[in-house]
């Protein structure tokens, strides 16, 4: 099976949600939700305005709106993230601007189940 890579390149507009099920590249301008199982990854060009949900993404360029991602979520040194992340691992090279909260680690992208106070009297004994 061959892994393709779509591409969105800098002169493309989009208002609207986007669903992929591989990986892709967006290196224009996107105004709504992008979702997929696969990677995504944000060109130096991109700019995306609205939630992110994906298997991992790789940040060069600007979103403002908050990233979900089940495996890695990645700011490369020209990235610009307004917005939260909960990610499963996040890596945030020098010189990225990241304006929002982090969740970060295995329960992240799950949601949290409310543990009752007898499990976590249990836990710290």
């Amino acid at each position: 099976m061959t892994t393709s890579k779509n591409v969105l390149s800098s002169d493309v507009e989009i208002k609207g949600s986007i669903k992929f099920s591989h990986d892709l590249i967006i290196d224009g301008r996107i105004e709504g939700e992008v979702s997929s199982d696969g990677a995504l990854t944000v060109g130096e060009n991109a700019l995306i305005k609205g939630e992110i949900k994906t298997r991992a993404v790789t940040l060069f360029g600007k979103v403002e709106g908050n990233i979900t991602v089940v495996e890695r979520c990645e700011l490369k040194s020209n990235a610009v993230l307004v917005g939260d992340v909960t990610a499963g691992t996040l890596a945030i090279e020098e010189g990225a601007t990241f304006l929002g909260r982090s969740q970060v680690g295995k329960g992240a992208s799950a949601t949290a189940k409310p543990s009752s106070p007898a499990a976590a009297q249990r836990a710290q004994s």
